[in-house]
Formats: structure tokens, C-alpha cells, sequence
């Protein structure tokens, strides 16, 4: 019987949607909501899984992933927002993550079979609530005795008001009848109207469940079996119809029957009672969201391949590009073991390089996929140093800013999940000296550890970190394109930035003179081979 249900559901759906099309009566456009940060992250917050070594905020903050993800999730509902930015934060291990590549290119082998999931999921989008919370954190709030049981204050409403022609003392009863209906109602409302809004989250949920659960898509496997209990359910959440539909009837069964008190109890019952299902619900629809998501953005790729991820401190990145920048240059990354060190001149893309190889390594942890021609990247969590800043509100100044970022590196590389760690101009908020003191000694114990990628202009870091660091530089070959080489930075351009910024010659050339006499006075990388790599060499021998 129940199935018979669900598939004359299906069919009234699909009746009602030619009809509409016949009479060129438009559907309601769904609103995009956009939702804040803090609502796409419950589901993380709540569900986060211990074993897997999650991004941390300055991390997300420093790859810009907020607005990757807001790339991602254009015509996406709230659900499938939650399930890619979980993604995203934890990544997912290797089965899971095999299954969801295999899913993304099944659906873009097919665009008409993408187009009309999309479709299919449409209407989750009307919903306006976020309601992880509810099925994952929220316990169910004691029913008061009287629920279910205000029938008779409607009818002593009426026999009291009757009464006032035998006696005028009935108007008391009339007041305490009033008070005992207002009172309950005006306690109740507020928590009801978010009730309402949860209930049309959910019921999103359940609708969408019950037209996939009747589909032969074998896609759609997870579904089956469970859209006649969602639509059973569905209904059972829903006020009768004809409360629904005449809005004035509603009104007076809410305030003389406390008819939307009762129902709000009822549905915190139904809920609590099937939580178990309704979450299985929310995972498989916000799960179908996601994929459809990634693969109408893959169509789309400036760059596309299939990551090989391994456990292994090795990296190569074959013409990647930056998912967030349109018309990027590709380049070729490979690390083997250990770490680089990222030297170039002014305004090459250091900073952008090593946000490229970051995002790639988050997409092939959470979705199996770079923006590549070829990768092979290690399945590890990635940690980095990149946007430290002064802060007024913390009273924290930069190099505060910068030590305890470096601390919180040391502390990831020596905790539950160490991981990757890629660092852009370190501690540039002291003087030239301790900058570079601080710098080799955090980078030799942090490489020493893990794979590190830094980038710095302190150019003598490149040979005290030598035995550690593999020296890579940034430049433009001969045809204007950009090129990741083996070696150093031969040539700086800051103080010919100077002329070219309009500064004048006078200040350009006493910038040239101050340059030329600590050249001579400070710089020389070739005498420092050994100043780190002796330590090395210490360590290396049994005590």
C-alpha cells in the first residue's frame, strides 16, 4: 500500500508539473539564502570525524576556502552547502573518496541525467533553516500533560460567554478562559514560528527523498526503500489541508484550539522518534546535492585530473592552475621529500604558488580531484602561515601574531595529525637578523618533521636550510611564461620597483648605496652550509 502511495505521489508530481508547463504557469523560483558562515559549519562542528586530521580556521582563512567553496555551491541548498564544506574541512578517506569520484564522473558522462537531478533538487533551496543542529544536537523538550487535551477550552469559551445572559459573574470565566488560550499562545509563539521553519527544512528533506525513492536511476540505489516512509512522514509532520490552505480557519484553530501549539508537540515527538531515519535522510540528500554540485563545476574546469594520493612526503603537480583565477599559469610542482624553499622577485606569484598547491592538496583530500594534468599528492592535512596580521582588538602585533602561528605548526607537527605545512614570508615582524634567526631555526625542525613549502625573500634561508629544503625559484623563461626551476634567486627587483613606481632617482639611488654596503656586509649564504646542517648531522649519530 505504501509503495502504491509513493508512486501515485510521484505521478501527481509529474501531472502537475505538465500541467503548469501547458498553461506556461511558471514555477516558483527558488530564493539562494545565503546562509552565514557559522549555519554552512554545524554539520562539521557536529559530525566531525576524530580520526581525520581537519583543516584548522587560520588555514581555511589563508586558502581562501570560504570563497572556493561559495564557487562550489552556486544553486545549492543548504544541505548539500554543509556536506561540501565538511568535505572540505576533514576530507574524506580513501573508500569514501573513490566512491564519490566514481559517482561526479558517472554523472558528468551523462549531462541530461545531471541537469535533471539538479532539477530534482530543486526545491530544497526554499528552504530558509538550517537543521543539523536539530537532528544532530537538539534533545526533545518535555511535552507539557495538558497536549492533545485543550478540546474542551474552545467549548468553555462558548458556554461561558452563553452564560453571561443568566449571570454577568460568567464574564470571570470568560477571562480565565481567554488568559489560560493567550497566555499558552504568547508563551509558545516564538518557539513555534522557528518550529515552522525547521518543519519546512525538514519537509524539503523528506519531499525530495520520496520523489528520489521512486526512481529506477541507479544512482539514486540509496534512496530506495525509504521515499514511502519519507513520504508517510512528510505527512504526518504536515497540518491537515484544508488548515493549510484557508489561512483565516488556521488563525482561529491556533488561538481558540491552540491547534499550532499541539502540532508543534506532535512534530517534536515525530522528529525525536525517527531521528535515526530523518538523519539518513539529510545524509543522502545533502551527499546527491554535493556530487551534482561538483560535477556541474567540473564540466566547467579550467583543469581537471584524477589525484593519485598516497601517504608519502613526495608531491607532483603537473600544469596546476588556481581553481579561484580564470586565466592563471600553469605550473609544474614536484617535492620529494623534505620540502622547498620558494624564492622569486616581487610580484611573481610566490604567494599565489603556494595557494595553488594548497587548494590542490585540499580538493584531492576531500573530493579526490586537482586542477591538474597529472598529481600525486600525499593524503595528509595541510597547515599553514600565510595572512598574520597586527591586531588592535587582541592588542597582538605582528610578530606575536607570526610566534604563536609558528607555535601552533610545531604543536600540529608533533600532535595526532601532522601534515603539510606551507609558510609565506615567515616572521617579517622583527628586524632583519632575528627574522632570519627564528626563521632557519622554526623551518629546520618543522622540515625536519614533515614536508614544508616557504616562500621569503630572505634569501640566505635558502642556504642555511639547504641540507632540508630543495632551493626552487619562480621566473619568467624566455616566452613571458612562468616557470618553477631549480635554484635561487639571482636577481632582486624591489629597489628597480622603485623607479618604476615613480619614486625618483634621487631615492632610488641612496636605496641602491644602502643596498650595496650591507651586500657586501651581510650577505654571504655561502659561508652558512654548515651552521644548520651540522645539527643535522648531530642528531643523525646514536648518543
Amino acid at each position: 500500500m505504501s509503495a502504491f502511495v509513493s508512486k501515485l505521489s510521484a505521478v501527481w508530481t509529474q501531472v502537475v508539473t505538465s500541467l503548469r508547463a501547458f498553461l506556461i504557469i511558471p514555477g516558483r523560483e527558488p530564493v539562494d539564502y545565503g546562509f552565514v558562515a557559522s549555519d554552512v559549519a554545524q554539520l562539521h562542528r557536529l559530525c566531525a570525524d576524530p580520526a581525520r586530521g581537519a583543516l584548522d580556521d587560520a588555514t581555511w582563512k589563508d586558502l581562501l576556502l570560504d570563497t572556493y567553496r561559495a564557487q562550489l555551491s552556486k544553486e545549492v541548498s543548504i544541505f548539500g552547502q554543509q556536506v561540501l564544506y565538511r568535505r572540505l574541512r576533514e576530507g574524506l578517506g580513501d573508500d569514501a573518496c573513490a566512491a564519490v569520484g566514481e559517482r561526479v564522473r558517472e554523472l558528468m558522462r551523462d549531462p541530461e541525467r545531471l541537469a535533471a537531478l539538479h532539477r530534482d533538487c530543486t526545491s530544497l533551496r526554499h528552504a530558509d533553516k538550517e537543521i543539523a543542529t536539530l537532528l544532530f544536537a537538539d534533545a526533545a523538550p518535555p511535552a507539557p500533560w495538558w497536549v492533545g487535551k485543550t478540546w474542551p477550552l474552545p467549548l468553555l469559551l462558548l458556554a461561558s460567554i452563553g452564560a453571561v445572559i443568566v449571570t454577568p459573574a460568567a464574564w470571570l470565566a470568560t477571562g480565565v478562559v481567554a488568559y489560560i488560550l493567550m497566555s499558552t499562545q504568547m508563551r509558545y509563539h516564538e518557539r513555534v514560528d522557528e518550529w515552522d521553519l525547521s518543519m519546512n527544512a525538514l519537509q524539503m528533506v523528506l519531499r525530495v527523498s520520496s520523489i528520489l525513492g521512486a526512481s529506477k536511476d541507479a544512482l539514486l540505489l540509496p534512496f530506495a526503500g525509504a521515499g514511502a516512509a519519507a513520504g508517510k512522514l512528510n505527512r504526518q509532520l504536515s497540518r491537515a489541508p484544508m488548515v493549510e490552505m484557508t489561512p483565516g480557519a488556521r488563525t482561529y484553530l491556533d488561538w481558540f484550539m491552540l491547534d499550532n501549539v499541539n502540532h508543534y508537540f506532535k512534530g517534536v515527538r515525530l522528529v525525536h522518534g525517527n531521528l535515526d531515519f530523518l538523519r539518513a535522510c539529510f545524509a543522502r540528500v545533502g551527499e546527491l546535492e554535493a556530487d551534482i554540485a561538483l560535477a556541474r563545476h567540473l564540466l566547467d574546469a579550467p583543469a581537471l585530473c584524477w589525484a593519485g594520493r598516497h601517504a608519502h612526503n613526495t608531491l607532483a603537480l603537473e600544469g596546476t592552475v588556481h581553481p579561484l583565477l580564470p586565466q592563471a599559469q600553469a605550473l609544474s610542482v614536484r617535492i620529494d621529500g623534505g620540502g622547498a624553499f620558494i624564492s622569486g622577485q616581487n610580484g611573481i606569484g610566490k604567494s599565489t604558488l603556494l595557494r595553488t598547491v594548497g587548494v590542490n592538496l585540499v580538493t584531492a583530500r576531500a573530493f579526490g580531484f586537482c586542477y591538474a594534468r597529472r598529481a600525486s599528492v600525499p593524503d595528509l592535512p595541510v597547515y599553514t602561515s600565510m595572512q598574520s596580521v597586527d591586531s588592535l582588538l587582541s592588542g597582538e602585533s605582528l610578530y606575536m601574531a607570526e610566534l604563536r602561528r609558528a607555535q601552533e605548526l610545531l604543536a600540529a607537527a608533533d600532535g595526532p595529525h601532522p601534515g603539510i605545512c606551507i609558510i609565506d614570508e615567515i616572521f617579517r615582524g622583527t628586524n632583519h637578523l632575528e627574522s632570519v634567526s627564528a626563521a632557519a631555526s622554526v623551518l629546520d625542525v618543522l622540515a625536519a618533521k614533515g614536508l614544508v613549502m616557504v616562500s621569503s625573500h630572505n634569501l640566505v634561508l635558502a642556504s642555511l636550510l639547504a641540507h632540508r629544503l630543495a632551493p626552487l625559484c619562480v621566473r619568467l623563461d624566455g616566452a613571458g611564461r612562468l616557470v618553477l626551476e631549480a635554484g635561487v634567486l639571482a636577481h632582486t627587483n624591489g629597489i628597480a620597483l622603485l623607479a618604476q613606481r615613480g619614486f625618483g632617482p634621487a631615492i632610488e639611488a641612496r636605496a641602491g648605496r644602502v643596498f650595496d654596503w650591507l651586500n657586501g656586509y651581510l650577505a654571504h649564504p655561502g659561508d652558512c652550509d654548515g651552521v644548520l646542517a651540522g645539527d643535522a648531522a648531530r642528531e643523525a649519530v646514536p648518543a
